[in-house]
């Protein structure tokens, strides 16, 4: 710390420079360190970083536990950051749930891996529900000022929370006009550091962020937080090899769009079969020539960008999807609960992997329409009026007309975020559809999400017992307003206890 500012902070305000609560430097003092490094870098051309952290559902923490809880995880939350960064770096409490990081002498490549550290070490010493989002601003590309760089962190702490939380992202030129391949962050992984400090040569001309990584669990550590455009990837590791990292990204709905290019000293077929069944887009041999290297890193980065382009509507729509939950404090976890059993009922019935997938896209989206409908009535604690329950009747309608702009992508998703109060009598809503005009993918959701209201609390009442859930959904089905295959299929399931966990939303 730098004692003069200390003195010229103590001595303008006649307040300490530390938060009362968390021990950590206070919102002014960081402002005022901030101000004398830009001036400083300016003058140096040194690098720095500026890293701001979000508690991810804070709020509802503090709902849930009380204020001394929330506190006491602020506590911890601080203590945490404080361990995980350098002595020459300085932690603040930025508000009242947010931190800031300072790193000295540290750029854009460099910043992600500390903020990795710094998720990863929360993850790890809080409760496991705990996760924090990271926003990250570098000088000078950021800007020359302290409030540029405040604001491009903050805007970049924004993209980590609509990304899903626990994630990092860090402000890019071309969100301003630049080139994005200047800005695109490039994974290279290999146990052989001399294989790091060669690729990273060779890739220096293309001027990207270059993180390094030494094992494949770490490597999927990173591509779980941070935004990635390409990952090159050795096969030859111990541990966790390349096929299967590649495989695994490649099979979460999050990384799959990653491109991944494996490096391998084994020039055969059989090698480039194995990787082709783990989902490779290219591949290169050891050593590998350089302008091939950077000819291929390119023409994959072009590739990443056209598919971010098709993605990007998508985060908007699940981030929108988590802020329902967010205001709705009865039905937190009840979206992943829901898919996951629709789509356990789904498998059992043995529906397509079309309809497999639509019912764990659709499952994730569902209730999105509910983003308009007032706090007040999602969380009243009594039964609804006429009006009020016409309001809540309309988010189905809502949520198809949000998703529909991505129509080719949901495909009979739509169904389910549509049709999944439907009745096969007719009595559901919003159109009044019956049985045959009811998809399939809709008609198990609607069992999964009304076993699910029953069995969970809710303002208005406690959860019921499983099995006087089950009855209630026996007489539906008797009524024809359920399906009476689907509900014979969760009866089976929930005897079985075996509902599979929908992780990737």
């Amino acid at each position: 710390m730098d004692l003069e500012i200390a003195k010229k902070y103590a001595e303008g305000t006649g307040a300490p420079f530390a938060d009362s609560l968390t021990g950590l430097f206070n919102h002014g003092f960081f402002q005022m360190y901030l101000e004398n490094e830009v001036n400083r870098s300016n003058r140096s051309g040194d690098p720095f970083s500026v890293a701001l952290i979000d508690v991810d559902s804070f709020n509802q923490f503090n709902k849930t536990n009380g204020p001394l809880e929330g506190d006491k995880l602020l506590q911890k939350t601080a203590r945490i950051i404080q361990e995980s960064i350098r002595k020459v770096d300085l932690a603040a409490r930025y508000s009242g749930d947010s931190f800031s990081v300072f790193m000295n002498n540290v750029d854009t490549a460099k910043a992600l891996i500390s903020a990795e550290r710094i998720t990863s070490a929360v993850e790890k010493g809080c409760d496991s529900r705990t996760t924090v989002s990271i926003g990250l601003a570098s000088f000078p590309e950021s800007g020359g000022t302290r409030h540029e760089i405040l604001k491009n962190a903050s805007e970049a702490l924004i993209t980590a929370k609509l990304k899903g939380k626990n994630s990092i992202y860090c402000y890019r030129k071309n969100e301003g006009g630049e080139s994005s391949e200047e800005q695109s962050t490039l994974l290279i992984v290999d146990d052989d550091q001399r294989n790091l400090k060669l690729l990273e040569a060779f890739l220096m001309p293309m001027k990207c962020n270059i993180i390094k990584a030494n094992s494949g669990s770490d490597a999927l550590s990173i591509v779980n937080r941070t935004p990635v455009d390409l990952l090159l990837l050795d096969v030859m590791m111990p541990e966790m090899d390349g096929y299967e990292v590649c495989r695994r990204i490649k099979g979460s709905e999050a990384t799959r769009l990653i491109p991944v290019v494996l490096i391998t000293a084994l020039d055969d077929m059989e090698a480039k079969i194995k990787g082709i069944e783990a989902g490779a887009d290219d591949f290169l041999t050891k050593p590998p020539n350089k302008l091939e290297l950077i000819a291929r890193t390119k023409s994959l980065l072009k590739l990443k960008k056209l598919n971010d382009n098709l993605t990007s509507i998508e985060y908007v729509l699940f981030s929108m999807a988590n802020a329902v939950e967010e205001k709705d404090i009865y039905t937190q976890g009840h979206v992943k609960r829901v898919s996951g059993m629709a789509v356990t009922i789904g498998r059992k019935m043995g529906l397509s992997e079309m309809d497999m997938r639509s019912l764990k896209i659709g499952g994730a989206l569902h209730d999105i329409g509910k983003i308009g409908v007032p706090n007040e009535i999602l969380n009243k604690p009594g039964p609804l009026t006429d009006e009020e329950w016409e309001i809540m009747k309309k988010h189905p309608s809502a949520g198809y007309q949000i998703c529909l702009p991505l129509k080719k992508n949901l495909g009979p998703a739509l169904d389910v975020i549509r049709q999944h109060h439907e009745k096969l009598d007719g009595s559901g809503y919003p159109d009044g559809l019956m049985e045959k005009d009811i998809s399939i993918v809709a008609r198990i959701m609607a069992v999964a999400d009304i076993f699910d209201a029953l069995a969970t609390d809710r303002p208005y009442r406690k959860a019921m017992p499983v099995a006087k859930a089950l009855d209630i959904l026996k007489q539906e089905s008797n009524g024809n307003k359920l399906d009476k295959s689907v509900v014979e299929h969760l009866i089976q399931i929930v005897g079985s206890d075996n509902v599979e966990s929908n992780e990737s939303f």
